[in-house]
């Protein structure tokens, strides 16, 4: 019990503490209400350790990543006590290790530290097997509800291309994980092209960031999502098992590959995931196997219808020799039959040609003189002709006229001048006689009188 006397008043009035007496009072009376060891459950936040090995944090009730908590307690793990405490989770299998939004369940003694003026919880124990079967019974918790809801198996439904070589990766950059994977695609000789994105892979943080890189990689359009993460205690991965992660790859559009911790680890993001795998190395190594296994059958197929090229070819080839066999003979009967019907032909031709040969020079023999009979005639003809031509040319000649008297009167240059008309006063004539010309210039020109109808 608290000794009431603490607090009563002196005589004439309260009474004035120093500092230091406050601080004295309010330990004595810390050490009477909890005088021993004390169990208290709450969650790790604010974390940090010492050079000197202590560590510090707030042990607080129980609230979402971001809330501000109801109540929480300062809490000292000095260096001593911290190696205490490291042994004890070691014994446990070292499943357990004490990081931010962690729940724990810790023994210490409540003591009142006068020179900060903090109440503080000296923690010297642990329970790992409350902080484990916290993480079992959320676990457990989440997984029925992603089943009621249809979710565990929502992303498993998304198509995986055939080829996927465009690969957004989340991890921690510069991690031995981020290491392996990168090492795994570059070392495949296959032209990934992998889109990174740093994210928390561990305390309290982890699920916000890990949620944020999956909506950045959702709209990239990416071919698949590699989530993954090293080794470490069950509750270094416990940011896996976090209702806020699972529902988000469950929402995502193209297939989620996970690889978290050793191949002992199972998280629920495994459980959403479209394929988990035991280690990030394993999950990069089955991307490369899934376009190998393609390249593969790529192969087969142009194996394949190589050697059923070269079989066809083969068949061809042997079904062209037998049909060329059977052409060749049958052309070497029909070019027999032709040559004898050819030699028969030429026999006939021949025996033919000579009696149409004899008949063709008997009948040109014959049209040779009824020709020659037909131009003798012909001839005769035609020289009476020329000579009557001739006599009738003759008669017409211009100089026998101007012998019998006539004269030919033309214009000076060798026009006839057969009428008066068109003839000027002045004009010059030339008169053709039977012994010579005469020039004359028209002077006058007298027409004749016009002859009546009835003297015609």
């Amino acid at each position: 019990m608290v000794d009431g006397s603490l607090f009563d008043e002196e005589v004439g009035g309260p009474a004035t503490l120093t500092v230091g007496e406050l601080a004295a009072r309010i330990a004595q009376l810390t050490a009477s209400a909890f005088p021993g060891d004390l169990w208290v459950e709450g969650q790790i936040r604010n974390l940090s350790r010492s050079a000197n090995g202590h560590a510090y944090f707030n042990l607080a009730e129980p609230t979402a990543a971001g809330e501000i908590p109801r109540a929480q307690i300062s809490v000292t793990l000095l260096a001593p006590e911290r190696k205490h405490v490291n042994d004890q989770l070691k014994r446990a299998g070292g499943a357990v290790r004490m990081d931010d939004g962690i729940e724990v369940r810790i023994q210490g003694r409540l003591r009142w530290y006068a020179p900060r003026g903090t109440l503080q919880l000296r923690m010297h124990g642990i329970d790992p097997a409350f902080t484990l079967g916290r993480l079992q019974a959320d676990r457990d918790r989440i997984l029925a509800n992603l089943a009621a809801e249809g979710l565990l198996d929502a992303n498993r439904g998304q198509f995986l291309p055939l080829v996927p070589l465009r690969i957004g990766l989340i991890t921690s950059v510069g991690s031995a994980a981020h290491a392996d994977v990168l090492a795994e695609l570059d070392g495949s000789g296959i032209s990934f092209v992998v889109r990174g994105i740093d994210a928390r892979t561990q305390g309290a943080d982890c699920g916000p960031s890990v949620v944020r890189a999956l909506h950045r990689l959702a709209v990239d359009r990416v071919d698949l999502i590699l989530l993954v993460r090293g080794g470490g205690a069950r509750t270094d991965l416990a940011g896996f098992d976090t209702d806020v992660i699972a529902r988000a790859i469950a929402a995502m559009p193209v297939p989620v590959f996970t690889g978290i911790g050793h191949e002992v680890d199972r998280s629920i993001a495994d459980d959403v995931a479209h394929s988990a795998h035991k280690t990030p190395t394993a999950a990069a190594a089955a991307i490369v196997a899934q376009v190998r296994a393609f390249l593969a059958r790529i192969d087969e197929h142009w194996v394949a219808a190589q050697r059923a090229a070269v079989s066809s070819a083969s068949i061809a080839d042997a079904r062209l020799d037998r049909r060329a066999t059977r052409v060749g003979r049958a052309a070497t009967r029909t070019l027999s039959r032709h040559t004898d019907q050819l030699e028969l032909a030429a026999v006939r031709t021949s025996r033919g040609a000579s009696r149409v040969l004899d008949r063709a020079v008997t009948h040109l023999d014959g049209q040779a003189d009824a020709i020659v009979g037909r131009s003798e005639r012909g001839f005769l003809r035609a020289g009476r002709v020329v000579d009557s031509l001739t006599a009738r040319v003759r008669s017409h000649d211009p100089q026998l006229a101007l012998a019998r008297g006539w004269t030919i009167t033309t214009t000076t240059d060798g026009r006839p001048v057969g009428r008066i008309a068109g003839l000027a006063l002045g004009a010059e004539l030339v008169t053709r006689f039977a012994d010579g010309t005469a020039a004359s210039t028209v002077t006058a020109v007298q027409p004749d009188p016009p002859i009546e109808e009835s003297k015609r």
